[in-house]
Order: structure tokens, then C-alpha cells, then sequence
């Protein structure tokens, strides 16, 4: 994992979604061959599509990052007070109730937890890695098990997130 100063970071043109030289695609990581980085029209990241086809229950690819102290928008929680900056591939990764992958946060190993085919977003739940999140948000995953409101596994619903359940129960009753 890359724990240098962000403004010092070594960058190089490659295949590997990492700007990092020292990160090969050889050793595991992701590729612009085998992923793409989406952006909104904003240009803000919106997702990581698969390009191939990948199965079920496969590591996918190594992951790196900064280590920080906080949540911030697109950190991993790796421990109660390590979280890993990737605003690169792994911080990009979507939200779903139903996930296709998951992060090994002790090998930093994403793997996939059912086939993902060419052109699918990647998603993960991110309950499975925080405890809190850097912002709870309304679920727009669509998926039957949906919870409705994303919080981290140890975070209670903030007030925004209380009333948006209260309205989420309600259009959900016959």
C-alpha cells in the first residue's frame, strides 16, 4: 500500500489504472484492459465497469492507495483507524444491496462474489467494509433485498436518513 505524501506521488503512463509506477498490472492489478474508470458528464467518477467477463468467486484485482486516518469520499475502511484513499479503481466502486464484489481488506484483494459480465458496473456493499460511512445516502440500487438507506455496520440513520425511511416504509405498504 502506498503510504507517501499524495503531493509526492510518483506518476507514469501506463496500462494499470494506478498512477503509480511501481504498481504493474503484472503483479495483479487493475488494467485498463480489463476495467474501465466511468465519469459522470461532470466528469466526476461514476463507477467501474468490467470490460470482460469475470466469474463467480474470483480474485479480480489488487488494490492500493493512501493510507489516511478518516472516512473521506472514496476511502475503504481497513481498520477501526486505517481507511485506504483509491480514488483510482476500488474508492470508485459503486454501492449495490446485492454486490457483485468484495473487498478483502485484509490482502487488499477484490474479488467477485457472483459472475459479472462484460459491460456491468462493479458494486460492492459498503456496509461490508465500513463501520461508518463519509456520507449516508438513499439506496438507488433497485434490488429486491434493498435496505433503502446506506449507513456504515455500526452507524445509526442521521435525521436526513430517518425521515427518508419513514417516507421509503410508507410507499412500500399495500
Amino acid at each position: 500500500m502506498k503510504t507517501q505524501a499524495m503531493d509526492k506521488a510518483e506518476t507514469v503512463a501506463s496500462d494499470c489504472l494506478y498512477p503509480f509506477k511501481t504498481l504493474l498490472v503484472e503483479h495483479g492489478y487493475p488494467s485498463a484492459k480489463h476495467f474501465q474508470a466511468v465519469q459522470n458528464a461532470n466528469g466526476t467518477g461514476a463507477g467501474i465497469k468490467a470490460r470482460i467477463a469475470f466469474d463467480g468467486r474470483v480474485r479480480i484485482a489488487k488494490v492500493s492507495g493512501y493510507a489516511v486516518s478518516e472516512p473521506r469520499l472514496h476511502t475503504l475502511q481497513l481498520s477501526p483507524r486505517i481507511h485506504l484513499h483509491d480514488c483510482w479503481f476500488c474508492g470508485l466502486i459503486l454501492h449495490s444491496c446485492n454486490p457483485n464484489v468484495f473487498l478483502d481488506t485484509t490482502y487488499l484483494e477484490l474479488w467477485t462474489v457472483q459472475a459479472v459480465p462484460a459491460g456491468a458496473l462493479l458494486t460492492m456493499d459498503y456496509a461490508s467494509t465500513e463501520h461508518a460511512l463519509f456520507r449516508q445516502f438513499a439506496c438507488q440500487c433497485g434490488e429486491l433485498n434493498c435496505r433503502g438507506w446506506i449507513t456504515g455496520s455500526q452507524e445509526p440513520l442521521n435525521a436526513e436518513g430517518q425521515a427518508f425511511m419513514n417516507r421509503w416504509r410508507e410507499r412500500k405498504r399495500p
